[in-house]
């Protein structure tokens, strides 16, 4: 209260009689802000450790403590230490933690429109994504549909680039290796890679490697290339597939608590979607740096890197759009968000023609 004090008199000192009412004016600003609250909140995430802990949920917490001058501390648990890895979203909706970081597409089962706003094999170019999320309406349709359909506030927190295909214990190139492989993933890939003659299953991301190093699976998609180095997939299976054609971007989710969002003043909440928005880009250019240092990695620990043949790739892309369209058809909120979608890649249908220059020799 003494500082109080003295940062008034200094206020107020010098501006002679015409300037006394401005400054009195002016004071109960500075007292409104001295005695802005202090929030403790709990995350739980859907990650075991990794680039997803340290440079998305923990990187928001240091990010929001250092915006709001330490007055809001998060405190960041790993998966499963505060409900299930795969219903973070239950965690947070429940109060069990104020906020949750999580990839949307987990609750596909759900609702299938958090396949779009999480990405999926139809999805446009990470670029692309951050532009329709940001710019084109994208982050206004995902806080409507998860409140209307999950009870919580809901924002972008992290984006990656194009994911790994496969790390496998097979060879993987053409649609015939992938019948009856074994594969661990999530989301509406497992719809289409199963329609695609693999035998896909779903997992939390801290079981993957045993499971891959047991046998239990032949294959599994994760992360990037450099997110995929942390978890040391490669170590058991040396087969590295690319691209992702599954996952050609692939936007996270903080979500909050509808109560606890409730209990906060305007500014705290613009602290938090800024620094949720600041972590977002920072981990796509962190991420894009990271996956281009990466490859030398895999090809010195013994990794065999495989290319996908143009039969799985278009296969892929053909699959997943006759897929969007069938959700369409019998889901209002998918139709409205791939609505969206598609208008949005319409308008960008020739960006590489002004936005990528190609030097050719003559």
């Amino acid at each position: 209260m003494t500082n109080l004090k003295v940062t008034r008199r200094r206020a107020l000192s010098g501006l002679g009689t015409a300037g006394l009412g401005a400054g009195l004016l002016a004071a109960p600003a500075i007292v409104q802000t001295a005695a802005a609250q202090s929030v403790s909140w709990k995350m739980t995430t859907a990650w075991p450790g990794g680039p997803l802990m340290d440079i998305g949920a923990k990187a928001f917490a240091e990010k929001l403590a250092f915006l709001s001058d330490g007055r809001i501390k998060v405190q960041v648990f790993p998966g499963g230490a505060l409900g299930n890895a795969l219903k973070v979203s239950e965690t947070v909706k429940n109060g069990i933690a104020e906020m949750g970081h999580t990839w949307m597409g987990y609750d596909w089962g759900a609702d299938t429109t958090t396949c779009l706003l999480g990405g999926y094999a139809g999805s446009f170019d990470t670029e692309r994504m951050l532009h329709w999320l940001y710019e084109a309406g994208g982050i206004d349709l995902q806080r409507q549909f998860r409140d209307e359909t999950a009870g919580i506030v809901s924002m972008p927190l992290f984006i990656r680039t194009a994911e790994v295909f496969l790390h496998s214990r097979k060879p993987v190139r053409t649609l015939a290796d992938l019948k009856g492989l074994k594969l661990r993933s999530a989301g509406a890939w497992l719809d289409m890679a199963r329609e695609m003659g693999a035998a896909p299953v779903t997992t939390a991301g801290g079981e993957i490697y045993p499971a891959l190093e047991r046998g239990v699976i032949d294959a599994t998609e994760w992360g990037t290339l450099w997110e995929n180095l942390s978890p040391g997939f490669y170590k058991v299976a040396k087969y590295l597939i690319i691209p992702g054609v599954h996952q050609p971007t692939a936007p996270f989710e903080l979500c909050i608590n509808k109560a606890a969002w409730g209990k906060l003043p305007e500014r705290d909440r613009k602290l938090i979607e800024q620094a949720a928005k600041l972590t977002t880009f920072e981990s796509w250019t962190r991420i894009g740096q990271e996956d281009a240092k990466s490859l030398d990695v895999y090809r010195q620990a013994g990794n065999e890197i495989i290319e996908l043949a143009p039969e799985v790739q278009y296969e892929t892309k053909r699959v997943a759009m006759e897929w969007a369209a069938k959700q369409a058809e019998k889901n209002a909120w998918f139709k409205k968000v791939l609505d969206s979608q598609i208008a949005f890649e319409k308008q960008w249908q020739d960006a590489d023609r002004w936005r990528k220059v190609q030097v050719k020799k003559a």
